[in-house]
């Protein structure tokens, strides 16, 4: 970043006044502007990874990532990159430390769950003894009952001694009875805590599909499996020119929406996801011939007209999406098989073309 920003400040180096100066010239920008785009690249892996870091926290910052990226789409200048550094220093920063603060939270319920049990066990101890103690008591009273010679004393003691054991007991019952639901209600409060972090993990923060995490999982359960099954990724079309032209807060409610209308259109055993930024993921447990099939029918669900509010009122998208669907074979890696869905995908993309305006 240092090197770029000082090459922009200097200024390109004096032009050669032999005739393929401008063949020159264009060899010396090209690097200069694979490096940007490397950068930008390069902050969009960082906000998945961080996704997949915390996913209570990541998507904030993959957000922010994406959008200092933005800044360097349409061209850039030493102030621009110095901006653009300034503000992926600060998210990171204050994603590390929401990220440290998480899992301190994190990890004083756990130490909270353990002190819960081991307070427990503790009781149960110290009720356990006292039980012991007076279980003893009634004994000791017992076998000086059996020494006497007197039946009205003999009679006397053992209706005593009964009354002593019945208390004993129902002390014995109350006190376990209080620990163990005093242990409940303690689980289930950690019970619904953790079923809510999962719940995190396994969301996506923004459209509420799964997590690229929680697919990644499934896929991989798949593989080890053996089972048939195919993977078909989306992604929209000129949604770039969506948040140049209208901003990101327009983009990212037509990412929600079209999440809805994606989750509507599948059945409810395909498992969708979003992949990262405006690209989406829908597992199909299915051959190759019936998932064709079944997103070709999505497709033409979720592309179509939408109505999202802006800034100055509602405006109207076309939406259009491109698909790639990919069956896995074996022994093909997880990672061969996103890339052929990848692959497939792009195949299918348009020409470069203004996108996502008003109809």
């Amino acid at each position: 970043m240092i090197s770029i920003r000082k090459y922009l400040e200097d200024g390109f180096p004096p032009a050669d006044p032999q005739p393929d100066q401008s063949r020159n010239r264009r060899a010396v920008a090209d690097p200069l502007s694979l490096s940007v785009e490397a950068y930008r690249s390069a902050l969009a892996e960082m906000g998945r990874s961080s996704v997949d870091a915390c996913a209570a926290t990541g998507p904030e910052l993959e957000r922010g990532l994406l959008a200092a990226a933005d800044t360097l789409a349409s061209g850039f200048t030493a102030d621009a990159l110095a901006s653009a550094a300034a503000r992926v220093r600060t998210q990171l920063q204050s994603w590390g430390r929401g990220t440290a603060r998480h899992y301190r939270q994190k990890a004083a319920e756990v130490r909270g769950m353990l002190l819960v049990m081991a307070h427990t066990a503790e009781s149960v101890g110290q009720r356990d003894h006292r039980c012991a103690e007076q279980m003893r008591a009634v004994t000791a009273q017992l076998q000086q009952i059996a020494s006497f010679d007197d039946i009205t004393a003999m009679r006397s003691s053992i209706v005593k001694s009964a009354a002593d054991l019945k208390g004993s007991v129902d002390r014995m019952v109350a006190e376990g009875k209080a620990v163990l639901d005093d242990l409940q209600t303690r689980v289930v409060t950690f019970q619904e805590k953790l079923e809510e972090a999962e719940q995190t993990a396994a969301s996506d923060a923004l459209t509420r599909l799964r997590s690229r995490l929680c697919v990644e999982g499934q896929l991989e359960q798949r593989i080890a499996a053996t089972t048939p099954f195919c993977v078909a990724i989306l992604d929209i079309d000129g949604f770039k020119h969506v948040n140049d032209t209208h901003g990101h807060v327009v983009g990212d409610e037509l990412l929600r929406q079209f999440a809805a209308e994606l989750r509507a259109a599948c059945r409810s055993s395909d498992i969708v996801g979003r992949w990262g930024g405006d690209e989406f993921i829908v597992l199909l447990d299915c051959g190759i011939a019936q998932a064709t099939a079944q997103m070709d029918r999505v497709a033409k669900w979720v592309c179509g007209n939408y109505v999202v509010d802006g800034i100055a009122g509602s405006l109207k998208l076309a939406v259009a999406a491109s698909t790639g669907l990919a069956e896995y074979t074996s022994p093909e890696t997880l990672k061969q098989l996103l890339d052929r869905a990848d692959a497939a995908m792009y195949r299918r993309k348009p020409a470069p073309r203004v996108a996502g305006g008003k109809s």
